[in-house]
């Protein structure tokens, strides 16, 4: 039996990149999957490219309506969530020094206000035992020039996590953030190349990663934590040799 049977999963942001290979994966894996994207166009691609068992819900994780909608349609259709994975967010480059209001509250309306209010609409939806899951980066580890902002909209995911794993307790429900290094994604290819050389020159690095496997075997230093996994509050990183559970229990 595949290890997502018969499971319901939201994927925000799910219309390309890391989001997208999530989905295509969990429909692989069994589960029933309902993705999100701002743009209907890229949204419908999206399905079309994952083929059976998914759904596209147009919305903005920044607009509490969207949100409200999207779970109105998933309690329709299904009645109930296993998964939930916040993997909607932006990227932009700012030097310090320059970082303007505009930056600093795009980037933190949609990674952090976006992420926080897409699991807790999920609540009265998530299933005792459920998971949740955070995209996170290697950047809220590692000082990267001109990128602070972004990472600390990050660092942010890592603490809600632990948070969410003692406030989840009683429901067992397991919060997890995975940090991938530089994956190609359309995000990073949208970003300027003197930014993405920076990036990169901060950890040990070979070649850019695909969005659904690792290019060199060191890169995720324990393996993704499933969302079958009694582990909680975990922290799968490619920053370095560390992995973090702070599992209360």
């Amino acid at each position: 039996m595949s290890k997502l049977q018969g499971k319901v999963a939201v994927v925000t942001g799910g219309t390309e990149g890391i989001g997208l290979a999530i989905a295509k994966l969990f429909v692989e894996e069994g589960a029933r999957v309902f993705i999100t994207g701002r743009r209907q166009r890229e949204l419908d691609e999206a399905v079309k490219a994952i083929g059976n068992d998914v759904t596209g819900i147009q919305g903005d994780v920044t607009r509490m309506a969207d949100l409200d909608r999207l779970y109105e349609a998933v309690g329709r259709a299904k009645g109930r969530i296993d998964i939930v994975v916040a993997n909607a967010g932006v990227a932009e480059f700012a030097p310090f020094g320059d970082i303007s209001e505009e930056h600093f509250d795009k980037l933190f309306d949609v990674n952090v206000k976006g992420a926080l209010f897409t699991v807790q609409k999920a609540l009265p939806f998530l299933v005792d035992g459920g998971s949740v899951i955070l995209v996170g980066s290697v950047a809220s580890l590692k000082g990267t020039a001109s990128f602070g902002v972004y990472g600390a909209t990050k660092a942010a995911l890592r603490s809600f996590a632990r948070t969410w794993t003692t406030d989840l307790k009683d429901r067992r429900i397991r919060a997890n953030v995975l940090s991938p290094g530089p994956v190609k994604t359309p995000l990073a290819d949208r970003q300027p190349a003197d930014a993405i050389a920076r990036l990169v020159s901060t950890i040990p690095w070979v070649g850019w990663e695909s969005p659904t496997r690792s290019q060199r075997p060191r890169c995720f230093w324990r393996p993704m934590i499933p969302a079958s996994s009694p582990a909680s509050s975990c922290s799968p990183t490619a920053a370095g040799d560390r992995y973090e559970d702070s599992d209360p229990r």
